[in-house]
């Protein structure tokens, strides 16, 4: 069994409904087990470099979390059930980037290993910038946890302000 780190956002069809739903779905995983979640957080949508910022008030906040799961799956068959999870909730992938979504799940660190093809890059391309996916990881990562190709957890954390992001109280 591999530990891996599995992201979780929504902001579209009740969004913490959504991710309460998908952490109950990510628990019956084939070849997997959930070993724990993160407290949950509000954080302020993401723009495209070249996006208007008055397209983020279009937008609802997102709730994010991160679980930390044990799993027997190789890397590409975890995200084909994570993307199977994510269109049960209504996810459409049209192509466009950070666009409102009923539900995101995203591979950001799986062992050790390092992938990037194609389909997935792990550890995930913005882990080290995403403070919705920092302070959350870091709830239950070692602090001393070595991201490779990226920096140690604790020194990303230092760097990454936790503006427009709000942990909620269970």
């Amino acid at each position: 069994m591999i530990e891996i780190y599995v992201g979780l956002g929504a902001n579209l069809d009740d969004p913490r409904a959504q991710v309460m739903q998908a952490i109950d779905e990510l628990a019956l995983l084939p070849q997997s087990c959930l070993l724990a979640v993160s407290s949950l957080y509000r954080s302020v949508p993401m723009l495209l470099p070249d996006q208007p910022k008055t397209e983020t008030a279009a937008q609802p906040d997102y709730i994010n979390a991160v679980a930390k799961l044990e799993t027997a799956l190789n890397p590409h068959a975890l995200l084909d059930e994570l993307q199977a999870l994510e269109r049960a909730h209504g996810r459409q992938r049209d192509g466009r980037r950070w666009a409102a979504r009923p539900l995101d799940l995203d591979i950001l660190l799986y062992g050790n290993q390092q992938l990037d093809n194609d389909r997935l890059r792990v550890p995930h391309a913005g882990i080290a910038v995403r403070n919705f996916v920092l302070y959350p990881l870091a709830e239950l990562a070692p602090q001393k946890l070595q991201i490779l190709g990226v920096g140690k957890l604790t020194d990303l954390l230092h760097r990454c302000s936790s503006d427009g992001l709000e942990k909620i109280a269970s």
